[in-house]
């Protein structure tokens, strides 16, 4: 008990002063207060003495690598299945909700994309003190869970894991979350169906979600979709490699701008400035020049383009690829062609789940393609339009709306959504592009649509020194920063062709979402520079 004030007592040879009534009866008053915190403290420490479940609930001390660190096997959330009923499994995962009623604490356990649900229920050997501590968790906390793994006798609705839940004994805090969330994962992962009246109730907008990117990466949607890009790269790589490619690596800073024009990132090198790469594409044809036959590279490309559209960023990642062939930039095309219809084969068969993941928030049609792919002239292209009633000018590139209606038209005449489209304009295509022989207004290049969308531009590159210079000349490009290009030629060059590919641009067409910044993990636009 805590001491009742003392009384004031007056100076030596001054009158003891007499508490006032009002003053005992507050001092009364403390002290049944005091006594009833001593009463509960008292009840509290008899509950924590009795409590079943001590050291078997709390929060883990910082782990910082010690070497007396527990000695346990985890087990995935996505292997909990019916074969594992029984076992006892130790779980880390994150904590995705979380339900208390009384006696019980439902909580749904997530791991990447997958989901499962944990019961904490008082019994012998659970504690009353164990459930209301799992109530009170914060939601996208990391937890460590020991619990056996339970059949249901029906689907758990919500859950990945839907034909068995843990029933917990253990439940250790390994890192806290804040318990304000700026957007709430189940919300952000929320189908986003037109036709779905519930999911017009919660949106996540695009903005909330990039401002807090690191939470908004936690949906289920947002882990497939980076698993499918990170399996386009691995797709890429292994079908170049398996025909006789050499992967290389381009600078990024370098002296002119590769492509051209005045959409070129200009940075302060030293006492003079340099600009950051627009494309690989110079160095890609050195590398032909010194006899690698086959390159490809994987690396992030900058185009200062103020464009705030859906498919445009600042910064994407380049897939580039360039080979010598013998007498027409045809066998570069089609290899191209068959290339990405192996990346399309891949995704398909080795990403189903991931696939599937990205439908049930974003919806989909399903990607179709033509072994071997189609293949049309621009003129074709320009007549199909002008059938359709929009005119392009023979020297004209195609606009966003004209190649999205072109896409349309390919797809309702060949059922396919990837095709190419060759011979476009010399006047649109970069300086180093080659000439059509037989057609001055034409070019040996060539662009490849998805879903009626540019994927890839390239061409057959002009290996002559002379006729390089003539077309840089024309182009208004300053010989003296290209000096180095232009010699590399010099020597003896095969005729080679290539192309490149927007990584993000790739998977956005395929899983036929609608921005780029879904498939850009931190995207970089003209008004986003973080995260």
């Amino acid at each position: 008990m805590v001491e009742d004030k003392p009384i004031e007592v007056a100076a030596s040879g001054d009158s003891v002063k007499k508490p006032s009534k009002k003053d005992l009866k507050k001092a009364e008053k403390e002290s049944k207060k005091a006594e009833k915190r001593a009463s509960n403290a008292a009840v509290k420490l008899e509950v924590v003495e009795d409590d079943v479940s001590a050291g078997k609930y709390g929060v883990l001390p910082l782990i910082r690598s010690t070497s007396n660190f527990p000695q346990r096997a985890f087990t995935n959330v996505k292997d909990l299945n019916k074969r594992l009923a029984g076992k006892n499994v130790w779980v880390r995962a994150r904590l995705h909700t979380v339900r208390g009623r009384g006696k019980q604490c439902f909580v749904v356990l997530r791991q990447k994309e997958f989901t499962v649900q944990a019961i904490i229920n008082v019994s012998n050997t659970v504690s009353k003190a164990m459930v209301k501590f799992a109530s009170s968790i914060s939601k996208e906390s990391i937890l460590d869970v020991e619990a056996t793994v339970t059949e249901v006798p029906s689907a758990v609705a919500g859950c990945s894991q839907q034909d068995v839940e843990l029933v917990t004994s253990q439940l250790w805090i390994v890192s806290s979350s804040l318990p304000q969330l700026p957007l709430l994962i189940e919300d952000a992962s929320r189908p986003e169906k037109n036709d779905d009246a519930e999911s017009l109730s919660i949106r996540v907008n695009q903005d909330t979600r990039l401002d807090n990117r690191i939470l908004d990466l936690r949906t289920p949607a947002n882990q497939a979709i980076f698993r499918i890009e990170a399996g386009v790269c691995r797709l890429f790589r292994e079908i170049l490699t398996e025909h006789g490619f050499t992967e290389i690596h381009t600078p990024k800073i370098i002296s002119a701008a590769s492509e051209g024009g005045a959409n070129v990132f200009t940075v302060s090198y030293f006492k003079g400035n340099a600009y950051l790469a627009q494309s690989p594409q110079l160095y890609k044809q050195m590398a032909i020049a010194a006899d690698f036959e086959k390159v490809f590279t994987v690396g992030a490309v900058f185009r200062a383009e103020d464009s705030n559209t859906h498919r445009h960023l600042t910064e994407f990642t380049g897939l580039d690829l360039e080979m010598a062939f013998k007498y027409h930039y045809h066998e570069v095309m089609l290899f191209i062609g068959n290339v990405l219809t192996g990346i399309f084969k891949g995704l398909r068969d080795q990403f189903a789940t991931e696939i599937g993941m990205v439908g049930q928030q974003y919806g989909m049609e399903p990607f179709t393609f033509l072994e071997p792919p189609l293949v049309l002239k621009y003129a074709e292209g320009r007549a199909m339009l002008a059938e359709a009633g929009v005119e392009i000018g023979p020297e004209e590139d195609l606009n966003t709306p004209a190649e999205k209606l072109l896409g349309r038209i390919v797809k309702a005449k060949y059922d396919t959504d990837f095709y190419i489209l060759d011979k476009y304009p010399l006047a649109v295509r970069p300086f180093y592009t080659m000439p059509d022989p037989e057609d001055p207004i034409t070019s040996n290049s060539y662009d490849m649509f998805m879903r009626g969308e540019e994927i890839l531009s390239g061409a057959q590159r002009i290996h002559d020194p002379e006729l390089l210079t003539e077309r840089a000349k024309h182009h208004g490009i300053d010989l003296s920063k290209i000096a180095s290009y232009i010699d590399s030629f010099k020597y003896g060059c095969p005729p080679h062709a290539g192309g490149g590919i927007g990584l993000e641009r790739v998977v956005m067409l395929y899983l036929g979402l609608d921005n780029i910044r879904k498939t850009a993990m931190f995207p970089r636009d003209p008004k986003r520079l973080t995260p």
